[in-house]
């Protein structure tokens, strides 16, 4: 059994302040995970305006955004300016990628694609995707090899924007299992290892018991289970770590999303299942999310 640990990073809070935390658990555990970071301005401030969803409003009352974020994220980029993510910390990504860590990017700016994308035309999204890429060549110093679309938000016209950046994989997705999307009969290039599992903020207020929730849902295989910077490196990494635990006493092996792909790949896409993308809702997630279908093409 394995566990592919993903770690988003929307925030400028998320990464001053959660990373280096999640760097420390990692390290005292001895693993090595796959960080995606959001790489241009915090402008979470603006979700404000999803309380005209009934969704939203719902989620909020939930999980207490007060406790989940804080204050200046809840405020960035409306009556407190918004601050760069990736692009305002380039010391502590390299501290991510020198202790073994795979880096990734996690959109441009992390609102605009969760907001917006899906009215976003083909080259809007590559232009978004190109200032991610820069900046984080600008501070890595080589191109990324990997992405992962805000907010499991993706549409045609960003698959067929990523297919132009040669990525090894992305994971944009919530399914079970790596695939190439079809649609139409056309097939995108680019592979897509979903997130097989619920996020701690999906189950706040849901589930009494997070992580045996958690632990019932493994399966044999690959698992991939996407945790927040600003979430389990923050107010909830006491719970998170606990679930770092019971995973090293149950022999469950966790591994980079990078491995897992090469892995995957190793023969080459040719050999995955050609499966569309579908927008679906998610328990605990206000409006839609990118999903693997399940009809083969």
């Amino acid at each position: 059994m394995q566990l592919a640990l993903r770690v988003d990073v929307d925030t400028r809070a998320g990464l001053r302040e959660g990373v280096p935390r999640l760097l420390e658990i990692f390290k005292r555990y001895s693993m090595q995970v796959s960080f995606f970071v959001t790489f241009g301005p915090d402008n979470s401030g603006r979700a404000v305006r999803r309380l005209l969803s009934p969704s939203f409003v719902a989620k909020m009352w939930r999980t207490n955004p007060f406790r989940l974020y804080g204050w200046r994220t809840l405020l960035s980029g409306t009556i407190l300016p918004s601050l760069p993510v990736g692009e305002g910390e380039p010391a502590l990504l390299k501290d991510v990628v020198a202790e073994g860590h795979e880096l990734g990017i996690h959109g441009y700016d992390h609102f605009r694609w969760q907001d917006e994308v899906e009215g976003m035309e083909e080259n809007e999204i590559g232009t978004e995707l190109c200032k991610a890429l820069d900046a984080y060549e600008q501070v890595i110093g080589c191109r990324p090899v990997s992405s992962a679309a805000p907010g499991w938000k993706c549409t045609l016209s960003s698959l067929a924007a990523q297919d132009r950046f040669g990525f090894s994989y992305a994971s944009d997705v919530r399914g079970s299992s790596a695939f190439l999307p079809v649609h139409n009969g056309t097939c995108f290039t680019t592979p897509q290892i979903p997130t097989t599992l619920p996020t701690l903020d999906e189950l706040l207020g849901r589930e009494r018991r997070i992580n045996d929730y958690l632990l019932s849902l493994l399966t044999d295989g690959l698992n991939v289970h996407t945790i927040h910077a600003e979430v389990e490196g923050c107010n909830y990494l006491r719970l998170f770590e606990e679930l770092l635990q019971e995973l090293i006493r149950r022999d469950v092996s966790i591994v980079r999303l990078r491995d897992v792909a090469k892995t995957v790949l190793n023969e080459g896409p040719a050999g995955l299942p050609r499966l569309p993308v579908v927008h679906q809702t998610v328990p605990g997630r206000s409006g839609w999310v990118a999903c693997q279908g399940s009809a083969q093409v």
